[in-house]
């Protein structure tokens, strides 16, 4: 039987690397930064580097993820960064095999660039397992038995909403909505309703600090952007009920997709899920007041899951200790 030593979930927010017997060996920003050169854009910046670089470049240099709604949509600098994180973890090329974990809605051809993708880096052999699954493993779910798991994972570019039993996903989709959208929507608030300008950086860390579903929080922070008519620094004190209104209907949307995966599921199906809840994972699972909003608005049973951020990531490094169920899982996807 293969053995598998790397798992890899490259998110919307970052790219999540664990390696077997030695745990979340590297998290870093799923971000590039090239420039234009006389030959063609130039790489300047991958992963951390990148993200120090977001807001600090003149309009000619591109700051971007080579991997959109979890679809690598620009291969060759795709390449680049994984190479590049992969010298950080003492990875072996053409010697060592990878689990890597994906939405649960990929099309095959899809599936077939991510294999692709992989094997150019350097390895051996490659799997494809859906992050839903990692999900339910990381919170200490079993799978394998005949009942129902069902799992939100809200992504920094997706949501991932699946129902699963005997190893394999009974239904599944991807909404291309998560903390990503979030920033941009926050941003773009701002400018409009106080005339600054705030880069998508800043608007993440609103997000994190400020952002509750609270209805009446009091958290506040000021962020500091470019006044849209004088183009001057200009700051502004940001409340948490400035953002409610922008990422409540997110959630709305999140909600309405669950029910509706609800209600389309036989009735046998449904009940195991009244009686076993619903679990919200995924690093936007972490925002302030999570557990009051689905109180008010959510008709079933629900739990958080612990460690949102890193739980698909942890795993899947059980899978890493685990090659019959990795097999079975790999069987049915």
């Amino acid at each position: 039987m293969v053995e598998y030593k790397y798992a890899v979930e490259i998110g919307g927010a970052n790219t999540k690397i664990y390696v077997k017997n030695s745990g979340l060996a590297l998290c870093e920003p799923t971000l590039v930064v090239a420039e234009p050169t006389p030959e063609g854009y130039k790489v300047v910046g991958l992963g951390n580097e990148a993200k120090k670089l977001m807001g600090k470049t003149n309009d000619s240099v591109e700051v971007f993820s080579p991997v959109i709604n979890g679809v690598v949509k620009n291969f060759e600098y795709c390449v680049e960064l994984l190479e590049h994180l992969f010298k950080k973890v003492d990875f072996k090329r053409k010697k060592d095999n990878v689990i890597v974990l994906v939405n649960c809605a990929l099309s095959l051809e899809e599936k077939k660039t991510y294999l692709s993708l992989f094997h150019t880096v350097g390895f051996k052999e490659v799997v494809l397992v859906p992050t839903v699954v990692c999900t339910c493993l990381g919170a200490g779910k079993n799978i394998s038995s005949s009942k129902i798991n069902m799992v939100v994972n809200i992504g920094g570019a997706n949501t991932d909403i699946a129902v699963i039993n005997m190893n394999s996903i009974l239904k599944g989709s991807t909404l291309g909505i998560g903390g990503r959208a979030m920033d941009v929507a926050i941003s773009h608030t701002i400018a409009y309703n106080h005339g600054i300008i705030v880069g998508l950086s800043s608007a993440e860390t609103l997000k994190n600090e400020v952002g509750s579903l609270f209805l009446n929080d009091t958290l506040n922070m000021e962020v500091t952007g470019v006044d849209i008519e004088t183009k001057i620094p200009k700051s502004y004190i940001i409340t948490s009920n400035d953002l409610l209104p922008v990422l409540e209907p997110f959630f709305d949307e999140m909600l309405k997709a669950v029910d509706m995966t609800i209600t389309s599921l036989p009735p046998e199906i449904s009940t195991d899920i009244i009686n076993s809840g619903v679990m919200f994972a995924g690093g936007v699972s972490l925002i302030a007041g999570l557990d009051n909003y689905l109180k008010r608005k959510f008709r079933y049973p629900f739990t958080i899951a612990e460690d949102g951020d890193n739980i698909s990531i942890l795993g899947a490094g059980k899978l890493l200790e685990d090659e019959t169920l990795l097999k079975k899982i790999i069987e049915n996807f």
